[in-house]
């Protein structure tokens, strides 16, 4: 959520950020009103109040002087200044709860750095890593392949589940099984993370505190009971609300979490994107990356956060490009984005595999967490930062396509032989 006070002060400097981001130029219109009345009554509460006080004065001095029918008489008029004014700060502070309600509707300002722009078809790539795979025959995509072997059976996910559900068996199970322990075996011995197992159910104040709550419910698969819990859309909330409404030692950060975990999406919206396959999905898995820093910090850890994601897809030897997000593509929490996209044959293009961003004080302040500095310094908000590091099932596709051979068999990248049991292919049939 936006500082309150910040956007009070600099709405139109707000206003014109938030506009590069697809944010209409009226939006804050309401809230400038709402503060305007505010403002009103905060005058008129601290005039009566003057009042007030001058009358209590003045009944003090009647009453030395023994005209007590006099000071009761300005006792009355002091009792019904105290019911204005009471009735003033109750208006007031449902103005604030409006002017609140209003910002948690909207989204992060993009940081300064962030190119201009109106959507993904603008986004800015930054490098690319390795080369595409050239082959001496017709390459075929993971459905086809994944079918062939045996290792994907998408017509008994329906079955069971509906559309864009899957079922892994044999070695496809295994290497999915395979690239999670790979993950998180870089993450934490590597570069540094904690490994962290979430629950994967999570309440209405994780979710507004990520953001996901009130606005993008419909993208949420809601539990029916009357709990108000929801499966998670991402490890991101469970993992980011770890510390909420709690202070930390300044010395304690950065803390970086590496978490696997199931992921649960309506899609809502998306249909007829990405509908073949499983690359787009109502249940997959991912390794997240989180990361707690200081504000000064923030922005270096979101390029160390995108290398650590980077170095998955070096170690796989898979090609890949990192895109930065212009304005009007970020996510709602996100003040700078980048997008982790790798070669998909299939496509013939990168796809994105994953988006890792900076969401600076925003998820902070809703979720409330706080740090202190050194001297008993005033609290501030923490910076927070999210990764995929990286979503499974897409870097499964990944592997198969790329990695194919002309009689339909998978080489194994050699990183992931040790977590396979030795194996070096997968062939039809294999287990």
């Amino acid at each position: 959520m936006l500082d309150l006070n910040y956007v009070r002060e600099n709405l139109d400097q707000v206003r014109t950020k938030l506009q590069s981001r697809g944010v209409p130029a009226n939006a804050l219109d309401d809230f400038a009103q709402a503060d305007v009345e505010r403002r009103r009554l905060i005058a008129e509460s601290d005039q009566l109040n003057a009042q007030r006080n001058a009358a209590s004065r003045e009944i003090g001095l009647l009453m030395k002087e023994g005209r007590r029918d006099q000071a009761d008489g300005r006792r009355a008029e002091v009792n019904a200044l105290k019911t204005r004014i009471a009735d003033l700060d109750q208006l007031r502070d449902a103005a604030d709860s409006r002017m609140r309600d209003m910002l948690a509707a909207l989204p992060n300002i993009p940081d300064d750095s962030v190119p201009v722009g109106k959507d993904d078809t603008e986004n800015v790539e930054v490098r690319r890593w390795g080369v595409s795979p050239e082959f001496g025959f017709s390459p075929r995509d993971h459905v086809d392949l994944g079918t062939a072997l045996g290792i994907l059976d998408l017509e008994r996910a329906a079955k069971v589940s509906g559309a864009r559900f899957s079922i892994l068996n044999g070695a496809g199970a295994r290497l999915s099984r395979a690239l999670v322990n790979f993950m998180l075996d870089v993450q934490t011995r590597e570069h540094g993370y904690r490994e962290t197992l979430p629950p994967f159910i999570v309440n209405t104040s994780s979710l507004f505190g990520t953001g996901q709550l009130p606005k993008f419910e419909e993208d949420l698969f809601k539990l029916t009971d009357e709990r108000g819990l929801y499966l998670i859309p991402t490890g991101e909330v469970p993992v980011t609300n770890y510390h909420r409404e709690e202070t930390l030692d300044a010395s304690a950060l950065p803390i970086n979490f590496a978490a696997y975990s199931p992921c649960f999406r309506s899609e809502a919206g998306s249909y007829g994107r990405d509908t073949r396959g499983i690359y787009r999905q109502h249940q997959f898995e991912k390794v997240e990356l989180v990361k707690l820093t200081l504000p000064e910090e923030s922005f270096n850890e979101l390029e160390s956060l995108t290398h650590d994601a980077e170095v998955i897809l070096q170690k796989l030897d898979l090609h890949y490009r990192v895109v930065e997000h212009v304005t009007g593509d970020l996510g709602p929490s996100a003040a700078k984005s980048y997008d982790v996209e790798v070669w998909l044959p299939s496509y013939n293009e990168f796809k994105e595999i994953s988006s890792c961003s900076n969401c600076t004080d925003f998820q902070a302040r809703r979720a409330q967490i706080r740090f202190r500095r050194a001297g008993g310094a005033k609290p501030e908000f923490v910076h927070t930062l999210n990764g995929s590091g990286l979503a499974i099932g897409r870097t499964w596709i990944a592997i198969l396509e790329n990695f194919q051979q002309e009689d339909g068999s998978i080489t194994i990248p050699e990183v992931l032989r040790p977590y396979m049991g030795g194996m070096d292919r997968i062939v039809a049939g294999g287990r």
